[in-house]
């Protein structure tokens, strides 16, 4: 029988996942798996240890419940394996981005469990930014470090209403960044607010900030931010509400990238976001790593330009091997 473990952080969502543990295993066993829970401890790495031990053991499922940093600690547990179990997510955070990108139910965790059992997978890129990985999205800039000031605290009891209400405190203190830029088209160098590399569409609570953004296609879109003053960053987030608009606004570079490298031209120290956690400052190196994971979506509410279904070369040259397996 095919092993399933849950790694699941008790503190997200209100408790709903540690109240909810043995209807997700449920769910788990009826998709065909034998399914065990593990509860995330206080400690350092507590879920990417976990995934990484399990993941060695030859699991041949994760499901990551919890929020956006939860899933990625089980990213970087997975990730640097030559052999990676597949994922599912339960998202139960503040933002849960990942999950909104594939369409995975929010509001209710058993129901966000039982998009396994529809078997729709889809293989999905991952970024590399130095030596950790990342699966939605990576930034540096002012703006980006305000995941860092929201207290946990305000999150748990707030939500994404902490985030809007850090957002507006900081805005009057944002400082443009000189920056060297280097991506696959060209060279950004000058001051800028921020940058941002997207993986989805689903960045910040919004759909519309990489709004052709295709799952699995190989690229990074990438947003530049230039120097900008209050008055025009409410400007370019009203653009961002109304359909996306930004993109063609002179204040900002969007384009598609394989790979980024990113460092200051002064002193200033430019941390870097990694799926809302510090990452480490530049100057770093990015690239994105083509369809790495396989990961359980909601396919079917997904639109079918928001996914590239187009098998990866590496997994074409496994494809051929076992099928020269099976022929003898």
């Amino acid at each position: 029988m095919m092993r399933a473990r849950l790694i699941y952080n008790p503190t997200s969502g209100h408790e709903t996942l540690r109240n909810n543990v043995g209807e997700i295993l449920n769910v788990l066993e009826k998709a065909g798996y034998e399914a065990s829970a593990f509860r995330t401890t206080p400690k350092k790495n507590s879920a990417l240890d976990e995934a990484r031990r399990v993941a060695q053991e030859n699991f041949d499922l994760i499901v990551a419940a919890g929020g956006d940093g939860t899933i990625n600690e089980v990213v970087n547990g997975v990730a640097p394996l030559d052999r990676r179990p597949e994922l599912a997510i339960i998202p139960a955070g503040t933002t849960n981005d990942y999950a909104r990108a594939l369409k995975i139910p929010r509001d209710d965790v058993v129901e966000a469990a039982k998009i396994i059992l529809k078997n729709q997978k889809i293989p999905v890129d991952i970024g590399k930014a130095g030596s950790n990985y990342f699966i939605n999205i990576a930034g540096g800039g002012s703006m980006t470090e305000l995941t860092y000031e929201v207290p946990s605290a305000y999150k748990s009891i707030l939500g994404y209403l902490a985030y809007l209400v850090k957002g507006a405190e900081m805005l009057p203190r944002i400082n443009p960044i000189d920056m060297h830029i280097t991506y696959d088209d060209g060279v950004f160098d000058g001051k800028a607010t921020m940058f941002l590399i997207g993986l989805t569409n689903s960045i910040g609570g919004m759909e519309q900030i990489a709004p052709d953004s295709v799952i699995g296609d190989g690229t990074f879109s990438l947003i530049i931010v230039k120097e900008t003053n209050l008055r025009d960053l409410v400007h370019l987030i009203a653009l961002v509400l109304n359909g996306g608009r930004h993109v063609n606004n002179p204040k900002i570079i969007y384009t598609k990238t394989k790979k980024l490298t990113v460092k200051a031209n002064d002193e200033n120290r430019i941390m870097i976001n990694l799926d809302g956690e510090y990452g480490g400052d530049a100057p770093m190196e990015f690239v994105n790593l083509h369809q790495h994971l396989n990961i359980y979506a909601n396919v079917d509410s997904m639109p079918a330009k928001a996914i590239d279904t187009t098998i990866s070369e590496q997994d074409a040259g496994k494809k051929i091997i076992e099928e020269e397996k099976n022929l003898g």
